[in-house]
């Protein structure tokens, strides 16, 4: 499985920022919760990562990744009732837009809810 170790800690991250805040919270303060669980380990990470879409070598479009992880993983953080397919199509165009191999969603719902993403 690929960066395994790395989608480990961030998954243990993830739960502890979890069990600490529970549900509730706008995704800002779980995305902040779990840059400063994650820096607490050691482990480095960005918020809003810019990624840029193009269309015919023309950037038509940005969006902005929750996170990104040791500049090879993805997080993308949701705040929902249960992760839809349309939170797994967002996180696998932004492995395609960015070259990334690997990603996760986590949702801070009612229940914790993590999908991991190959591209």
């Amino acid at each position: 499985m690929k960066q395994k170790e790395l989608t480990d800690a961030v998954l243990c991250c993830f739960y502890t920022v979890y069990n600490t805040l529970g549900f509730g919270f706008l995704e800002k303060v779980y995305q902040n919760a779990l840059l400063l669980e994650l820096e607490k380990r050691g482990i480095s990470a960005r918020a809003q990562l810019p990624i840029s879409v193009y269309y015919d070598g023309k950037e038509v479009g940005e969006y902005f990744a929750d996170i990104l992880v040791e500049d090879i993983l993805i997080v993308e953080i949701k705040a929902t009732s249960s992760i839809l397919p349309e939170h797994e199509a967002q996180l696998l165009n932004y492995l395609k837009a960015t070259g990334k191999e690997v990603g996760l969603l986590l949702n801070f719902g009612p229940s914790p809810q993590v999908k991991r993403k190959v591209f």
